[in-house]
């Protein structure tokens, strides 16, 4: 058995967490900055190495990466799926505040509600219902 957590790379971890944590609720549980590794410059002792944050049910690592945050691929969106419509929407219309709407969120042929957004950091999500 496993779990999989979504791993965020950014140009702002503590930032970006911090509005997560406004959408989704939740709590960072633990920031290690660069500044925590003997002998690291003092330019990049601010840079978070490594970020934990819990919400949702979930576990979400993020890390500073400077330019490397926006060079990611886009072949791939976060799905949370949600018992609650209430609750869907607004998380979905949390993330869409200053994000790009790809799809409303509106009732799908199938019967769920969906829709998809890019929030203000660059990251791909679909907020969908199971029924």
């Amino acid at each position: 058995m496993a779990t999989l957590s979504p791993y965020i790379y950014s140009a702002d971890a503590r930032k970006q967490a911090d509005f997560y944590v406004g959408v989704f609720g939740g709590e960072i549980i633990s920031i290690q900055s660069y500044g925590d590794l003997p002998g690291m410059e003092d330019s990049k002792k601010h840079l978070v190495m490594h970020l934990e944050l819990h919400a949702l049910g979930l576990r979400f690592f993020m890390a500073d990466a400077g330019i490397v945050a926006n060079d990611r691929g886009t072949g791939m969106d976060l799905a949370l799926t949600f018992k609650d419509e209430e609750e869907a929407r607004t998380i979905y219309d949390g993330l869409a505040m200053d994000g790009d709407v790809i799809m409303p969120f509106e009732r799908m042929f199938w019967g769920t509600m969906l829709g998809r957004v890019r929030d203000r950091y660059g990251v791909m999500w679909q907020v969908a219902t199971e029924s």
